[in-house]
């Protein structure tokens, strides 16, 4: 059998294993755009190393508050008395008011006037995750992080299939002992099927569903709910009449037309694809993003792409891989982006990424009227064994001494911190933060 675990409002859950008063109250974590990395402040940033799909690599320590419930007001009220910041996570008890993830806090008071509001802190769950996947891997044989809150397992040779029940209730219910933590849990021979049962039986649910319960008890389940079933494919299905699960299932067709990919979403969605958990995937990117209030300052944004460009380099180097290709954007005010993808077969180096950075991001910049309020770096197609290739000769020589210069930047970042050492141009313009 293959499980998955999915934490019940992961971030509400998590701040209430250190501020037990917020059980049973209205609650939402928020989150608006994150200024301190481009702050002149002490900060201090912790990189996380392998921590599952969609995950940070990096995230900074939030400083402590003595006055949790007022902690928000700082941050997400602007002076004018505006109420900025958007709903990352709600308790089950907000969300009967109709709050939702995505919801600005603004219409969130209006839906729950007594709400309580707490900033996101998400170095905080981040360490809680990596605590609950140790003490996961010592009762799991197989252990697979799919996200920050959501694990899968394989019980196969460790658990009978008639034990299986037993077995995730108790894991279930010492989870909460040990960690303060709900969680639920879903049991099927597939590992997608059994992510669709914990939405189903949430929260603090466990439940197991066997190979000839499947079709029966999933039928009526929304295509869209079904992990795979993206916007394109539930729009062609939708202009089909296709509305559930029972019903997608009497016509493969309408997937297998979409070749390899669409076959292994139908053997999904029978619930005999035998897809494997994997503990552990090679990564495949690496990326740094912000979003800020809309900058007009074209100086203010390039000291942004060049702070952005020195804390995605230290991860790059930190982890040890090698990336060729590099993926750009910015989007503007008015809903205008631009972006671009671009390879460069150099031995990679912090000097190297900056100048690429800033000199990709000029080019980008089509609207230079246009307030910019949102930047993205990301590195990928990494040098592996499998994938070797050659490096530009002309440039190889410096790229090798400034590669050795990263070595040492490295050791001093990690000891003092990966602003202990910054660029002259990063410390213009900070009186516009």
């Amino acid at each position: 059998m293959k499980i998955h675990l999915d934490l019940d409002c992961y971030f509400v859950s998590a701040e209430r294993t250190r501020y037990p008063f917020l059980k049973n109250r209205n609650v939402v974590v928020v989150k608006s755009s994150d200024k301190r990395i481009f702050a002149d402040s002490k900060k201090e940033g912790v990189l996380l190393g392998n921590t599952g799909a969609f995950n940070s690599v990096l995230e900074f320590r939030n400083p402590q508050r003595e006055d949790i419930l007022n902690a928000w007001k700082e941050e997400y009220i602007d002076p004018d008395g505006s109420i900025k910041g958007i709903v990352i996570a709600k308790s089950y008890e907000a969300k009967r008011y109709k709050i939702k993830t995505g919801t600005p806090l603004k219409e969130a008071f209006t839906l729950c006037p007594d709400l309580l509001v707490l900033p996101s802190d998400h170095m905080f769950y981040q360490e809680l995750s990596q605590k609950l996947k140790r003490y996961l891997e010592a009762r799991i044989p197989v252990l697979e992080q799919y996200s920050i809150d959501e694990f899968f397992g394989d019980l196969s040779g460790w658990i009978k299939d008639e034990d299986t029940q037993d077995f995730i209730t108790e894991l279930r219910d010492d989870i909460k002992r040990r960690f303060d933590l709900p969680i639920s849990i879903g049991a099927s021979r597939s590992k997608w099927i059994a992510k669709l049962l914990t939405d189903e039986i949430k929260p603090y649910g466990a439940m197991v569903l066997y190979d000839h319960e499947v079709r029966k008890e999933t039928a009526h389940i929304p295509i869209e709910d079904f992990p795979g079933v993206g916007r394109a494919i539930y729009k062609r299905l939708s202009n089909y009449g296709i509305k559930n699960l029972g019903e997608l299932r009497e016509v493969p067709s309408l997937l297998h037309c979409y070749g390899k990919t669409g076959r292994d979403l139908y053997q999904r969605v029978c619930g005999t694809d035998n897809e494997a958990v994997i503990p552990y995937h090679d990564r495949r990117g690496i990326g740094m993003s912000r979003n800020f209030k809309a900058i007009q300052n074209r100086d203010e944004i390039f000291r942004r792409v060049t702070i952005l460009a020195r804390y995605l380099s230290h991860s790059i180097v930190k982890l040890g891989i090698t990336p060729l290709t590099f993926y750009f954007k910015i989007r503007y005010e008015f809903g205008y982006s631009s972006k671009v993808s671009v390879t460069q077969h150099r031995l990679f180096n912090e000097r190297f990424f900056i100048d690429l950075a800033l000199e990709t991001i000029r080019k980008l910049d089509k609207y230079p009227n246009y307030a910019i309020h949102y930047i993205a770096l990301n590195a990928s197609n990494f040098m592996t064994p499998s994938n070797i290739k050659t490096y530009s000769l002309l440039e190889y020589k410096k790229d090798k001494k400034m590669a050795s210069l990263n070595v040492g930047l490295l050791k001093i970042r990690d000891k003092y911190g990966v602003d202990i050492i910054q660029y002259g141009t990063e410390k213009m313009n900070n009186a516009r933060l």
